[in-house]
């Protein structure tokens, strides 16, 4: 793709430059420097290390399995989005890239939010317009100029935080004894505001975010000299180092102050520091890099999706300058992210930015587990991990959405399925590095392993039409195409068996795809195959043989009356082949004229059953399953009355026949939307008088009279639809 071409850069990053430096500034961030005393005062200094280690286990998780992935593919531009478009195609990394690129302007927003709060901090009479498009500007500027700046920028802030660690360490402040440390949580919640009640999920909410800057070095992939060893390596290594600082610093907040001070004084970093300043200049770089990185990191996200053209205006998102940089991203995620900052108050929506990064890395864990499980050939990291830590990383993700905000949790998925739905329909179509359709094949034959464990036959609760269609010429079923459509759609299949038997397979097999693939843009599951064969029934007989060992086998096949008798024995040993195989049969006999009329009326045909009229024994003969299943799917696809008949030979029988039949319409679960009607007389001579309906469909005894099938077409002058069960479904599950 030329778009692909032009985002060569020129200037590649290394690990440390490219990867780690730009994701151990996004981890020491604003909740290092003010938030983290306050989790250790509310939680106490063992219950702050627990839920710290628990919401580090899970980026470890997601970066130990980030990183396996990286060193198993050629990433590319885009990072993340990169990662789970070549695992689960375009639709599944559009969905989750198109989220995770729009966390960057509003995280930019609430990043220059928070160091105008510490400029404010200093300078309290500047105006905080000014001071949000002042540093607005810089980011811009930086960003568009050139990444290699930006990572300059950050060597300084990097040294920046670094005095300001080492001034919170240098505190003059008193210290408590180890013995006086607060071990466990008695949490106050915020004093400060006028009220508190909080508990261990809460703090951990509060504190989660600070571990969801893991991505930052992985969003620059496409400028990295060596991915495959600088996302592994710099993600891995900024994880290691900003947890034990998080973890040293918690224990020297516990021995900073006392529960009230900790809890009371988000400051207490700066106040009790050796030299305040420094730390405040900390809190400060901290926040500009974070905003820095979301900068130069979102705008690549934006420029590998245009080049999939997954949104409007794709080749544009996708051109680069000559030096590699995606300035027309960059002007786009600057315009979005002066929209947010123009909105001025973020808080409502921010922890939405925490959900859109936790459903990445819980799509980034599916992935190496989905591949590590499957075993796939394919899949050959140099960095190996056990399965347990994508799946652990995986329930983390979910367990965390849920307990930081339920309800942006659940905004945030709805969100991701509405894009999948939107780039499915835009017919997005995935390269060729795609992996996607290996991984559904492996899951199929894995599921067709465990299922071949299983008796499933007697599993009728999930029973559904596996419709096999023998087809001579494609243009004998045109007429029947839409009510085989609304037959088997739209849980069914179908399975069209080309049998040359009057031309060549390949000049039918091209016919029998068109007609599958009519079958496809119905959104009906269809496959098709051509065989040679001396004779239709020979070539049938020996499909439906070939078929009963296929995961996908089938459980129905249609047929049509045959026009002349001397074909009556051929179409008989068919049938009598599909009963010996389990495969249920539809017979159709069309009207020539009447079609299926206005596709508004259904009439099933019930044998009477008595003397005993017993319902129950009623399914198990006379083909009384298929009958209500088929002209229940007719009814739900056409709308249509469904009427429930039957023909008895007095008065007499009346009574006892409505019972019947109201109870085999409540026992298969059809009362209310059945008409049941009980005819007096002879059976022909009442379908000729039968109420109006669009199609007759009735139960075909094992060896059928052709003759009959024929003239019950004449005498109704309605198409008739003769069924046989498999075996192998029951109207009652």
């Amino acid at each position: 793709m030329e778009a692909e071409r032009q985002a060569t850069p020129t200037l590649q990053f290394g690990t440390f430059k490219g990867v780690f430096t730009p994701t151990l500034l996004t981890i020491l961030g604003v909740i290092m420097f003010v938030r983290l005393p306050w989790v250790v005062g509310n939680a106490g200094l063992l219950e702050a290390w627990f839920l710290m280690a628990f919401a580090m286990a899970i980026t470890a998780c997601t970066g130990l399995s980030l990183s396996s992935i990286a060193t198993n593919t050629r990433v590319g531009h885009g990072g993340p989005y990169a990662m789970i478009s070549k695992s689960l195609g375009l639709e599944v990394g559009g969905s989750i890239g198109i989220p995770l690129f729009l966390t960057r302007p509003l995280g930019v927003a609430m990043y220059v939010f928070g160091f105008r709060e510490g400029w404010m901090w200093v300078f309290p009479t500047h105006s905080p317009l000014l001071v949000d498009l002042v540093v607005f500007g810089l980011l811009v500027g930086i960003a568009y100029w050139s990444s290699d700046l930006a990572f300059r920028v950050q060597y300084a802030i990097m040294a920046i935080i670094v005095a300001s660690v080492v001034s919170i360490f240098l505190t003059q402040h008193p210290m408590a004894p180890s013995s006086e440390i607060t071990w466990f949580g008695e949490y106050q919640g915020f004093p400060e505001r006028g009220f508190g009640g909080t508990d261990f999920w809460a703090v951990f909410a509060i504190f989660f975010p600070a571990t969801t800057g893991i991505l930052a070095g992985a969003n620059m992939s496409g400028d990295l000299r060596d991915p495959r060893r600088a996302i592994p390596n710099g993600t891995l290594a900024a994880i290691a180092l900003s947890t034990v600082l998080y973890f040293v610093l918690a224990w020297w907040a516990a021995r900073l102050g006392t529960t009230e001070d900790l809890v009371s004084n988000y400051t207490i970093f700066i106040d009790r520091a050796g030299w305040g300043p420094a730390v405040l200049a900390g809190l400060l770089g901290a926040t500009f890099s974070s905003a820095l990185a979301g900068m130069v990191g979102g705008p690549r996200i934006l420029m590998a999706m245009g080049q999939h053209g997954i949104l409007p205006r794709a080749e544009w998102l996708a051109r680069t300058s000559s030096d590699g940089e995606p300035r027309n991203a960059t002007l786009l995620t600057a315009i979005l992210t002066f929209g947010c900052l123009m909105v001025r108050d973020l808080n409502a929506i921010a922890p939405l930015v925490t959900m859109f990064f936790l459903i990445t890395y819980f799509a980034i864990n599916f992935v190496l587990l989905l591949e590590t499980g499957l075993g796939l050939v394919s899949f050959r990291p140099t960095l190996r991990v056990p399965i347990v830590v994508p799946f652990v990383g995986a329930l983390g993700c979910v367990f965390a959405m849920f307990i930081v905000n339920p309800t942006f949790g659940l905004i945030a998925v709805a969100t991701v399925v509405l894009i999948y739905v939107w780039i499915q329909r835009q017919g997005v179509e995935s390269d060729n590095g795609n992996v996607r359709s290996s991984v559904f094949s492996a899951m199929a034959e894995w599921a067709a392993a465990r299922v071949a464990e299983l008796d499933s036959a007697s599993d009728v609760r999930a029973w559904k039409p596996k419709l096999m269609i023998p087809v001579e010429d494609p243009a004998e079923i045109r007429g029947e195409f839409r009510f085989l459509v609304d037959a088997c759609r739209p849980e069914g299949s179908v399975k069209l068996l080309g049998l040359a038997t009057q031309e060549t397979v390949e000049q039918l097999a091209p016919r029998i795809e068109r007609v599958g693939r009519a079958f496809q843009s119905e959104n009906l599951f269809a496959t098709w195959t051509t065989i040679d064969s001396t004779d239709f029934a020979r070539g049938v007989t020996t499909g439906l043989q070939a078929l009963q060992s296929a995961f996908f086998r089938p459980n129905l096949m249609w047929l049509n009356v045959p026009d002349i008798a001397a074909r009556d024995g051929e179409f008989q040993d068919i049938i009598t082949m599909a009963r010996r195989t389990q495969v249920g049969v539809l017979l159709l006999k069309m009207h020539r004229k009447a079609g299926f009329g206005r596709s508004k009326a259904i009439s099933l045909w019930v044998r009477p059953h008595g003397p005993d009229w017993d319902p129950r024994a009623a399914f198990q003969t006379y083909n009384l399953n298929l009958t209500i299943l088929m002209g229940f799917r007719l009814m739900r696809a056409w709308k249509a009355q469904l009427n429930v008949v039957c023909v008895v030979e007095s008065e007499d029988e009346v009574p006892a026949a409505k019972r019947f039949l109201a109870e085999v319409c409540e026992l298969a679960r059809i009362r209310k939307s059945a008409r049941i009607v009980v005819r007096v007389g002879d059976f022909e001579e009442e379908i000729a008088d039968a109420p109006p309906s669009d199609v007759h469909i009735m139960g075909l005894p094992p060896e059928v009279d052709f003759g009959f099938t024929r003239r019950m077409v004449q005498l109704s002058r309605t198409s008739c639809l003769f069924v046989s069960d498999s075996g192998r479904e029951s109207a009652l599950a």
